[in-house]
């Protein structure tokens, strides 16, 4: 696991040592794979699933008559959650700086967005600008503390990864068009044409345990972009925010705001990516069926040849000469 935190390493090691015995192959291998990928994911998602947690707790037991409005508890929490982040080294640093990125870019969106009324909020509590609560914006900073944990936790490498001059140029039309569509042509299904134009060759290479799974990008994207969807859900039932067709009463929100979370996708891959770069998979990993043969777990139990035959002697191995170790050679990486 690259650049991982320090709680993060303690973990990675405990976790080495209960699957240290685990089966390389068959139906108990796909097991273990697959629950060290809902474990991963889970762990990524952590900052999302606590403010979603809180959301939902608020909407059921938070007092009405509260002298502290809710959306002001809301923004508390989400505040408490983001140090605990930090204190308990679930993110470093340099993934904060991201996260403080998302939250900005965020909240300008949203301040515009209310104000055009494209969703509104409870007119409660002091946190606020304007009309947007401060807890909004951690909830665009949730999506940014997924990202980068993701990234890390997955060891994530790509092949034919676009030139990120250009991600970041069709990044910044695709912000720029969620402001000007509501008085300009929106160039929505330009800017998905241009996406899939730009990622449908990428592969991502994401590490589980003894196997790395490959994908096509485009669907992790939209795959994304479904989780977020169903979470928005769960939030407008909440009434952390409504959409004008929910005022009355709440229904699921509609399924076009998916090409809208799909393109956020982008924008938060791009910003990601400036901080982890894009790289390609470590060389010479992995076979037909995806499994990473570096991290094959090796037997204990020599392999008996198929004929029967007795293996042939191995050739004597040349002399070697004596080199001076240079500094630092010979440590692991």
């Amino acid at each position: 696991m690259q650049r991982a935190t320090v709680l993060e390493r303690r973990i990675d090691a405990v976790a080495h040592r209960l699957l240290r015995t685990a089966p390389a192959h068959g139906i108990r291998s796909f097991g273990v794979e697959l629950l060290v990928f809902v474990v991963k994911q889970a762990w990524a998602c952590v900052f999302g699933t606590a403010l979603l947690v809180a959301i939902v707790a608020a909407r059921l037991w938070y007092p009405e008559d509260a002298v502290l409005a809710r959306n002001d508890a809301l923004t508390i929490t989400a505040v408490l959650i983001q140090i605990a982040m930090l204190v308990f080294r679930l993110e470093s640093g340099r993934e904060l700086w991201v996260i403080v990125l998302f939250h900005l870019t965020g909240t300008v969106m949203e301040l515009f967005k209310t104000d055009v009324g494209s969703w509104a909020y409870a007119a409660d509590g002091v946190l606020r600008l304007g009309g947007v609560p401060l807890f909004s914006g951690f909830m665009y900073a949730a999506v940014g503390s997924y990202m980068v944990r993701v990234y890390r936790l997955f060891d994530l490498g790509f092949t034919r990864y676009p030139r990120r001059w250009l991600t970041t140029v069709l990044a910044a039309a695709i912000y720029v068009n969620f402001f000007t569509h509501h008085w300009w042509w929106d160039l929505r299904w330009v800017l998905l044409a241009a996406v899939v134009v730009l990622w449908l060759p990428t592969i991502m290479h994401a590490r589980v345990w003894q196997r790395t799974i490959r994908l096509p990008l485009l669907a992790v994207f939209a795959g994304v972009a479904l989780f977020i969807y169903l979470a928005e859900n769960i939030g407008t039932w909440a009434g952390a925010w409504v959409y004008p067709d929910q005022a009355v009463v709440w229904q699921p929100v509609s399924l076009s705001k998916l090409s809208s979370w799909f393109l956020l996708m982008i924008i938060s891959v791009v910003m990601v990516t400036w901080v982890y770069p894009p790289r390609a998979p470590v060389s010479g990993v992995g076979n037909d069926e995806g499994t990473d043969a570096a991290a094959s777990v090796p037997s204990d139990r020599s392999q008996a040849p198929v004929t029967g035959a007795a293996p042939a002697p191995a050739p004597p191995e040349p002399p070697r000469r004596r080199r001076r170790r240079r500094a630092g050679a010979g440590l692991p990486s």
